[in-house]
């Protein structure tokens, strides 16, 4: 069963969304050529390589006769009807048809959305941030890129809308905006310390649409993670971090196993209240340490490699110096993998190493269900990760979210701690 993961921390656009899933394909400058050769009017598709808070991605940009549209932004809008869009999609642009449902299912939620705001029919709305060409554009490309990739469940993160004003066409509203707070209703969203908007109606809906269900992460075993970045900078990414991955092997004796997804309430916790059926799912996985020697690569190169290495699956990195023949001072690298990534992983070793040889021994793996949830503070919305199983639970809260904290109001790592603890 094929998962997608939408990490939401910090909202989501469509522009955002379509260069985090960009990122999954294994030739995503071949699916920039195919949304030109689309020709919608005056539409040219660029991705580019964007870096935020240190973390490289992808940013991709929609121009309009060869200029950004204002009204990505600002909100500066063209007037367009619902059925002036319907005529674009499906008269214009050769698509398969259930991706043209998808694109004019996502423009009736925002249709919705837009009447309730204004007090108008439908038929009377007439689209202004949502309904030009950049985001026509937007939505289109993300229709056909998550029917390519084809998951079998879409989970979405709660979604962190922004706070604060923004500009539009009738003057500054809150946010979230109101036709985007309408789109996300029966969402678990949040606000914090952030101001801006962080969710663009067309980010909501599009969410809204696809997604399986919202909540924290499902277990499934990695085999891809894009980064789609906005054009703002914040303290903290801007970015929506897209996961692909499969359900892990269960170890049951059952044919097919067991899969967290399967239970009802779809929480992690339901399987871990079960302490026999936990041990089954998580406490007992087979994996494979594979291993080898480097003495000529460079502390940059060997960073560079580990990173090409979690994308490509593994479960774990990490490195040891060690001393080698001629007295060299040299480096062991370590990869833990499952039987379905191994492969992958030998190859990703002999690309990204000068290794020559690698060596491969097979062991179980033991390890506590994780969960995530936001910790509410006077200094803001925390992350906080759970492990439990075993009859034990650990909390612990994210390092990024206390040192932003520690960062803005000039205070230790341990500070921002204590104040969060004591908040909680």
């Amino acid at each position: 069963m094929k998962k997608l993961y939408l990490d939401c921390g910090m909202g989501a656009a469509g522009d955002m969304l379509t260069a985090a899933l960009i990122e999954l394909l294994p030739e995503p400058d071949a699916f920039v050529a195919q949304l030109n050769a689309l020709q919608i009017p005056g539409v040219e598709y660029r991705k580019e390589a964007s870096v935020k808070c240190g973390i490289t991605g992808t940013h991709v940009t929609v121009t309009v006769h060869g200029e950004e549209e204002e009204s990505h932004d600002h909100h500066h809008h063209h007037h367009t009807s619902l059925h002036d869009v319907e005529h674009i999609v499906r008269e214009h642009l050769n698509l398969p048809a259930k991706v043209a449902d998808d694109v004019m299912a996502v423009y009736g939620l925002i249709a919705e959305a837009e009447s309730h705001a204004h007090g108008k029919p439908v038929t009377e709305i007439h689209f202004h941030e949502v309904g030009t060409m950049d985001a026509i554009a937007d939505v289109v490309a993300v229709c056909l890129l998550l029917d390519k990739l084809a998951p079998d469940e879409i989970v979405v993160s709660p979604v962190h809308v922004g706070s604060g004003q923004v500009h539009c066409a009738h003057g500054i509203l809150p946010v979230p905006a109101p036709a985007t707070a309408y789109i996300l209703k029966d969402v678990p969203i949040y606000g914090g310390a952030i101001r801006g908007e962080l969710c663009t109606p067309t980010g909501a809906a599009l969410l809204k649409h696809f997604a399986t269900r919202f909540g924290s992460m499902p277990i499934m075993q990695v085999h891809g993670i894009g980064y789609g970045m906005g054009k703002k900078d914040f303290e903290a990414a801007n970015c929506v971090r897209a996961i692909l991955g499969d359900d892990p092997e269960a170890t049951t004796g059952e044919p097919g196993g067991i899969s967290v997804a399967s239970s009802e309430s779809g929480d992690p916790k339901a399987l871990a209240d079960n302490d026999s059926t936990c041990k089954k799912q998580f406490g007992d996985e087979d994996v494979f340490e594979l291993s080898c020697n480097v003495d000529d690569m460079t502390g940059e190169e060997v960073g560079f490699a580990m990173e090409r290495l979690f994308e490509a699956g593994a479960r774990d990195v990490y490195t040891i110096p060690i001393g080698m023949k001629k007295n060299r001072p040299g480096i062991l690298i370590r990869v833990l993998c499952t039987e379905g990534t191994k492969e992958k992983i030998v190859e990703t070793i002999f690309k990204y190493t000068t290794t020559i040889g690698i060596r491969e021994c097979a062991m179980k793996r033991y390890v506590l269900d994780r969960s995530f949830d936001m910790v509410s503070t006077p200094c803001g919305d925390i992350h906080q990760k759970t492990s439990e199983g075993y009859g034990v639970m650990r909390k612990k809260l994210e390092f990024e979210d206390l040192a932003s904290i520690a960062r803005k109001q000039g205070i230790s790592l341990w500070e921002a701690k204590a104040l969060a603890q004591d908040a909680d």
